[in-house]
């Protein structure tokens, strides 16, 4: 970075930076109090491009709609008078006038006594008539004539002028929101342009060394730009018109000129990310000289979303989001969506709340309101909410969860079994056809794609093979894949059925030591030569598994007492282990040989290990379990399996 600090004025700023925490509630109230009250900029739009937008003014209808009385059937605009005696038994006969009044037609000969005229749905009722026959209730009676068994009262079958809008009346208020509905309503007015909200301009910039656009290759340590996409779609999402200006690097000045630049164009400013070398030490430097009264907030007692900044520039909105791209996105949501709307004239976003009960305990952080990611499931007495549990950085924490749950700031947990209120993100909850709780492989993928491609919604929570079980004994899930040894009988899952559960064999994979190519201590050795090797090694460091993970029982017996250096390195998937290795980070770790092969990763078998299904027998009737029982004894999902590296069972 330019302007390089000392590390003395290094600790001041950091001290500095998040002097004072704010809750989330003063967080909000300051912001809004230092943007609002404010003229929303207004600005005319023809009707086809004003859906979305916010009207800025009440809209009075200009004209009656219908503009004239008109015929709501196909028949004959008659006087009810001349029908009053009209019955089945004694039919009235009708000459009928030369004229036929089509939509658009204007009729030319008025309806005397004893006459009628034909007429189409949605033709202007002649002078004369008052009421419409259908043409359904007539008989010919002659060249030009008709005959009419059924009496007609006044009115009937005829929409009055100005009966669905009257002149002057108030169409459309203030604030509305423009759907095809209200673009209708004005269409039917012979209304061209209306007044709305003009939509805020909103700059969006990433901020990073790290940072690499999607298209482009990666280097070595970066990662993509994910904020600066996802910030533009919500912003557009919620009334702005998004401004992506790519991605700026750690440079303090680089960085303040792109700021001032986009400021002068926009009417708001978002940034987020760029830690790697403290940009996010320098924005609020950056901040205080670019409008009063500067930074509102600077840390907030949320969770996730500590970092967030607040700042109003000379009137303009500045915010500094979380890299981290799901603290990045509920912040937005959380906290910048309320304002963006409000300046876009837009209604406040209302949300659904459903009632679930979380299954685990969730542990949280004293001080801090903690907002937690769950999926939704049905389970055996209602919704079930499970939580991500992927963390702040994990994209698919915000796009595949279907709303969170709140835990106050004074509580240390949330214990399992809490009934919990949920806030959707979608406005009705979608519960999955098939819940699938347990230990996660690639190979799961390869046999619900034909289940996707039927319309079946499926739902995979990665869990581990014994949390899987637990969901299963508890009716949370229809399978809980499992993968685990029992010494006792040299078996694998069976052992650990229970009642209310039976096993569906699922496939075989072997899982082996993986290592980089040329490493000699690994390289010719058998999987136990090389665990003994690895363990003389004091500089030798090896990734394990989660707790729970079939996995990790079977490394759990190759180490026996012994503690290596990584040992406490758990995580939670075969690709992470591969990865750890790759990338230098470790030198040994167990998985699978597909993810090793696939990471180019050497490989020594250990021992095949039976991926398998307990069905939670209560469901097995359930059409998407069936679906999926006979997706998995498929030619097609054997053949993909045997293609990935697994052995169907």
């Amino acid at each position: 970075m330019t302007n390089a600090r000392s590390p003395k004025d290094r600790g001041s700023v950091d001290q500095d930076q998040f002097l004072t925490i704010l809750s989330r509630e003063d967080a909000s109230a300051r912001f809004e109090a230092a943007l609002f009250p404010r003229a929303i900029p207004s600005e005319q739009r023809l009707l086809s491009d004003a859906l979305g937008c916010a009207l800025a003014e009440d809209i009075v209808a200009p004209i009656d709609v219908p503009p004239f009385d008109r015929s709501n059937v196909d028949g004959f605009a008659v006087r009810s008078a001349d029908l009053a005696s009209a019955t089945e038994a004694t039919p009235v006969r009708i000459m009928l006038n030369d004229e036929v009044i089509a939509c658009g037609t204007a009729p030319t000969r008025p309806v005397l006594s004893g006459t009628a005229t034909s007429i189409a749905t949605g033709g202007p009722v002649p002078r004369g008539a008052d009421a419409i026959v259908m043409v359904e209730h007539t008989q010919p009676a002659g060249p030009r004539a008709i005959e009419i068994r059924r009496a007609a009262s006044p009115g009937q079958f005829v929409s009055y002028a100005g009966s669905d809008i009257a002149r002057g009346e108030a169409l459309l208020r203030a604030g509305t929101m423009i759907g095809s509905r209200e673009i209708g309503m004005c269409a039917a007015c012979g209304i061209a342009r209306i007044p709305v909200a003009r939509r805020p301009r909103v700059a969006v910039i990433s901020t990073g060394d790290e940072l690499v656009q999607p298209g482009q290759p990666l280097w070595p340590a970066a990662i993509y730009d994910t904020n600066g996409a996802i910030v533009a779609s919500a912003v557009n999402e919620n009334g702005g018109d998004a401004v992506f200006l790519g991605a700026i690097a750690d440079d303090e000045e680089q960085l303040e000129a792109a700021m001032r630049k986009a400021l002068q164009a926009s009417d708001m400013l978002v940034l987020s990310g760029g830690t790697s070398k403290g940009a996010g030490d320098v924005s609020h430097r950056i901040i205080a000289r670019l409008g009063k009264p500067g930074i509102i907030a600077h840390g907030v007692a949320l969770k996730p979303g500590k970092p967030l900044c607040l700042a109003v520039c000379d009137g303009k909105p500045v915010v500094i989001l979380p890299g981290f791209p799901t603290s990045a996105m509920f912040t937005f949501h959380d906290m910048i969506v309320p304002v963006l709307r409000r300046m876009a004239g837009l209604p406040p976003r209302s949300d659904a709340k459903v009632t679930a009960k979380v299954p685990v305990r969730i542990a949280s952080e004293l001080g801090r309101t903690e907002f937690v990611m769950v999926s939704l499931v049905e389970g055996d007495q209602g919704l079930i909410a499970y939580p991500s549990g992927k963390g702040s950085g994990a994209i698919t924490s915000f796009a595949q969860a279907d709303g969170f749950l709140r835990i106050d700031a004074l509580a240390d947990q949330m214990p399992a079994g809490t009934e919990a209120e949920v806030t959707l993100f979608t406005p009705h909850v979608r519960v999955p056809d098939l819940v699938i709780v347990g230990s996660h492989c690639t190979g799961l993928d390869l046999v619900t794609a034909p289940l996707a491609r039927a319309g079946l919604s499926v739902r995979s929570i990665a869990v581990g093979s014994l949390g899987g079980l637990a969901a299963a004994r508890r009716g949370e899930c229809d399978f809980a894949p499992i993968h685990l040894f029992d010494e006792a009988t040299e078996s694998y899952n069976t052992p650990f059925l229970m009642a209310g559960l039976e096993l569906v064999q699922g496939w075989r994979r072997m899982q082996g030591i993986v290592f980089r190519v040329g490493d000699a201590r690994f390289e010719g050795l058998n999987a136990q030569d090389a665990v003994a090797a690895a363990l003389a090694d004091a500089s030798c460091i090896m990734v394990n598994r989660n707790q729970g993970a079939g996995t990790r029982i079977l490394i759990d017996r190759l180490l026996g007492e012994a503690r290596p250096d990584g040992y406490w390195n758990q995580p939670r998937s075969h690709n992470a282990v591969a990865a750890a290795v790759a990338q230098h980070r470790a030198d040994w770790g167990l998985t699978i040989a597909p993810v090793a092969h696939a990471a180019g990763l050497g490989f020594i078998p250990l021992a095949e290990e039976h991926y398998d299904f307990a069905l939670v027998t209560a469901r097995k009737q359930r059409p998407a379990v069936q679906a999926f029982l006979e997706a998995l004894a498929s030619e097609e999902s054997r053949a993909a399996l045997e293609r990935a590296g697994f052995r169907p069972a």
